[in-house]
């Protein structure tokens, strides 16, 4: 089969849990044997991979331009992909114009809408509510999940979440998570790691969030019990206001991009993340649990990922607690090694490849099959995106017309 990723970045699996994500779901088209054609808006970024490498045929797409449906109506991929309902929102029609037959399906990576009223709620400085999830972004990518014919959810809470709150039909939704290879080798010991870590891309708002809340609230706790502790901070895309807090009197030190995370993770102690609002699944916890490095983070943090496991580190949201936590967990080598463990079987029983690949084949060509029945089914997916046709067709023609006049 022939699959088309249309997604407004380039791959950076070493920028953001996205990028390692997106990366998973090509390998999973490629060991099909699958053709893959990659799609960006964006310019290719000092950090992308080289998809070609993969045999990979990549194109920059315009926005709003009618160049794109000749591309598309000479490619006929039978799968779409959509990298977040944003980039759906704007090529979703134009593909199912071209290619009305092609499986339209949506990875979301996270839902933005949970995330963006959670950050909301956060900058009020209040709880949280249920009712803070009906907003205008929610409105967007719930049509969107509705006029595609299948949605990837990577979090088994936002699942449940879309079909309890938003009544979206679970034959909608497939759960996909972080898709690993069993963690099996040694770990570097307890005694040869030095030093806290925090780790995250500062574009992402809540990771420059959890930075301030170190620097502000938690670390000044910690460095009092421990007088030469040092946090080491990582993160792509660091800015001025980043830099701005590193303090060696202190022992905060702002490290910037780490070339290799796996790498700098597996030689700190403890990694520590106090995420006040997000959503979907965090890669720097599968990164510290492969690296064998105990962390310490909040409900928000851990969310959807321990099933009914143990958490491979400590989960806390009061503010000395979480210092008191990561205190322990850096001092306590017996600690530490049982919570090192537990991070093991936790990856091992929650996040291996083998236990979904299959599944999410046999999915695909089985929507494929029944594609005119299931789209039927799914009226309100159909009535969407006839308007949706409709209203955004026409606003596309008109800034077409609009850049016309502009050359």
């Amino acid at each position: 089969m022939k699959v088309f990723v249309i997604s407004s970045v380039w791959v950076e699996p070493q920028s953001s849990a996205a990028g390692s994500r997106m990366l998973q779901l090509i390998d999973l088209f490629l060991s099909k044997n699958w053709k893959v054609t990659y799609a960006s808006t964006a310019s290719p970024s000092e950090y992308a991979i080289d998809l070609t490498q993969k045999g990979i045929e990549t194109t920059t797409v315009t926005l709003n331009d009618p160049s794109f449906d000749a591309y598309i109506q000479e490619l006929q991929p039978d799968i779409v992909l959509f990298d977040r309902f944003m980039v759906e929102e704007q090529f979703g029609w134009r593909v199912a114009q071209q290619c009305p037959d092609a499986l339209r399906i949506l990875d979301t990576e996270d839902l933005h809408s949970l995330r963006k009223a959670r950050h909301q709620a956060i900058k009020e400085n209040r709880l949280f509510l249920e009712s803070d999830l009906v907003s205008d972004i929610a409105k967007r990518e719930v049509a969107s999940i509705y006029r595609c014919d299948l949605t990837l959810m990577i979090s088994e809470y936002e699942m449940e979440l879309l079909q309890n709150v938003f009544k979206v039909p679970k034959a909608l939704l497939h759960y996909l998570p972080f898709l690993l290879p069993p963690v099996l080798g040694e770990f570097v010991p307890f005694e040869e790691r030095a030093h806290f870590i925090s780790i995250g891309n500062f574009l992402h708002a809540p990771n420059w969030d959890a930075t301030l809340q170190l620097k502000q609230t938690i670390w000044p706790e910690i460095r009092k019990a421990i007088p030469d502790a040092q946090l080491h901070v990582y993160g792509g895309y660091p800015s001025e206001k980043v830099f701005q807090l590193h303090n060696p009197k202190e022992g905060f030190y702002i490290k910037g991009r780490a070339e290799d995370a796996k790498e700098v993770i597996s030689k700190a102690k403890v990694l520590l993340a106090p995420l006040r609002f997000g959503a979907g699944l965090k890669g720097k916890f599968i990164d510290a649990m492969q690296c064998g490095t105990p962390s310490v983070t909040t409900q928000i943090g851990a969310e959807a990922m321990q099933g009914a496991f143990t958490w491979g580190g400590t989960i806390e949201d009061d503010v000395s607690a979480f210092a008191k936590a990561a205190t322990v967990l850096y001092t306590n080598e017996k600690l530490w090694k049982t919570a090192q463990d537990h991070g093991r079987i936790l990856i091992n029983n929650r996040f291996q490849k083998v236990d979904f690949e299959d599944g999410f084949y046999d999915t695909i060509e089985n929507y494929k099959a029944t594609l005119v029945t299931r789209r039927q089914q799914n009226f309100t997916g159909q009535m969407l995106l006839h308007h949706t046709l409709q209203s955004t067709k026409f606003m596309s023609k008109w800034i077409e017309e609009k850049n016309k006049e502009n050359k």
